[in-house]
């Protein structure tokens, strides 16, 4: 019998359940005498005897569960055939986003204080397109091919009902803050650049690109996180990310309708505009997440890179948009100055 270590590099651990899942799984396999996840470092160690299992197994195994081992060399044919595949969908992915960025100037002009029902839900429809570029990552990120295509759904449904909920409670309370305030460019400009930063930190992470970025993550105990994770199956909650959303006030088409919402001054009206846009961009949003869920582990790990490079164009642009708001807002200050010093 021989005791033998290895640590191997895992790609697709999207939060710190990740880690548990993963070890109590290996901890199944016969002849393993210590294993460990780290989310932050990507990374798993085992210790095993090699007269009961072989590292082929355990890369096999954690492959098994949805995750990717890398590989100590990989063949030319597979590089290419993952370079292809990871265009393919940002090609695809990435059209559908532009075009539905495209329809935003004339969704915007739609958008009038004394809209229809049905015109509310179509403009809440078409902005959908445009929300997979924003909100898709987030989709990506509780979707979890290993559960069975009936929890998949159920996922999805929870992901609308918080978003839902969440654009509802907003927009009730804007149109109560329409009651007592004015809602002003340099307030606009503001909740754009928060929205921004967020947006851009968010694609890091799930990009890679600065492994320390997943060191401030929140997580519990070890102890009590396995407890929770044996009921919950250690994954991103779709309800939490789904109500986490409508704070993400720098979105334009979002926050014209909060605008649309705090101008009514009326809490019940503010609730029934954003109720009827937030279910309008479900139909598109949750469109693509069903396509996530209909791939396979290794293609869903390209589907998240795609998310996360589009999730950091978005942040830019919508940072962009912050600044142009800020400045716009300064403007008829500085032009009024020299006026008021010749009085």
């Amino acid at each position: 019998m021989t005791a033998r270590n290895i640590r191997l590099k895992v790609s697709g651990m999207v939060c710190v359940g990740c880690e548990d899942t993963i070890v109590q799984s290996i901890k199944d396999l016969p002849g393993i005498n210590q294993v460990a996840a780290s989310y932050s470092r990507q990374i798993v160690e085992v210790g095993y005897d090699d007269e009961s299992v072989d590292e082929m197994a355990i890369r096999q195994h954690i492959v098994a569960k949805g995750y990717g081992v890398e590989q100590a060399a990989s063949t030319r044919a597979t590089n290419v055939r993952r370079v292809l595949l990871f265009l393919l969908l940002l090609v695809v992915v990435g059209g559908v986003v532009l075009w539905g960025k495209s329809l935003m100037p004339g969704v915007m002009q739609q958008i009038t204080p004394h809209m229809g029902h049905m015109l509310l839900l179509g403009i809440g429809f078409l902005t959908g397109f445009h929300c997979i570029g924003m909100c898709g990552g987030f989709v990506v990120g509780y979707t979890d091919v290993r559960q069975s295509k009936a929890r998949q759904l159920l996922a999805h449904f929870s992901y609308g009902f918080g978003k839902t909920l969440s654009y509802t409670t907003l927009g009730a309370g804007f149109g109560l803050l329409g009651a007592i305030i004015a809602i002003t460019p340099t307030m606009r400009g503001i909740a754009a650049l928060a929205g921004g930063a967020f947006l851009l930190l968010y694609g890091l992470k799930m990009l890679n690109v600065f492994s320390w970025l997943r060191r401030f993550t929140l997580r519990l105990p070890t102890a009590v996180n396995r407890e929770i994770a044996d009921g919950l199956r250690k994954h991103r909650s779709p309800l939490s990310t789904g109500l986490l959303t409508g704070l993400l006030l720098g979105c334009g088409p979002l926050q014209a309708m909060y605008v649309m919402a705090a101008g009514s001054s009326d809490p019940i009206e503010g609730a029934t505009i954003l109720a009827l846009f937030g279910l309008g961009t479900l139909g598109p949003l949750l469109g693509f997440g069903l396509f996530a869920s209909l791939m396979s582990p290794a293609l869903m790990r390209q589907l998240v890179v795609v998310s996360g490079i589009l999730v950091f164009v978005m942040g830019g642009m919508m940072t962009s948009r912050g600044f142009t708001l800020l400045q716009g807002a300064h403007m008829p200050a500085m032009m009024q100055s020299p006026s008021q010093s010749n009085h």
